[in-house]
């Protein structure tokens, strides 16, 4: 079977990633995810919209996995990311996108804060 150099090339940009870099793609990604949702949800594509309201909440719940439990701020992280996979559950549920909306730029404020917080790290290093 052939290897797409494309699918390869992603797959070695993502293992030689930072954390940082990778938070900044999740982020990224889940906010894409639940925009292109609502776009499915006002369309009546019921299950574009359910894919990718599940894709971002896999997104959510590697986050909140994967939180370094070591800091005090990872309980309060750890609240916001149950509070958005409820609204997502829901949203989808009721195929609602105003709770889409709602949540679609808390989650894209607090990636913004992670690459910000990035940044200083990184300064700091050099």
């Amino acid at each position: 079977m052939a290897v797409n150099p494309y699918k390869k090339y992603q797959e070695q940009s993502i293992t030689t990633m930072t954390q940082g870099e990778l938070l900044n793609v999740l982020y990224e990604t889940c906010t894409k995810r639940i925009n292109t949702a609502i776009i499915a949800i006002e369309e009546k594509k019921y299950d574009v919209a359910n894919e990718n309201i599940q894709k971002a909440k896999n997104i959510i719940r590697h986050l909140d996995e994967t939180l370094d439990k070591n800091y005090e701020i990872s309980g309060s992280l750890s609240a916001l990311y149950d509070f958005f996979i409820y609204q997502l559950t829901t949203a989808n549920i009721k195929k609602n996108v105003e709770m889409l909306r709602e949540v679609a730029p808390m989650i894209e404020e607090l990636g913004k804060t992670f690459k910000e917080a990035d940044k200083i790290a990184r300064r700091k290093r050099a």
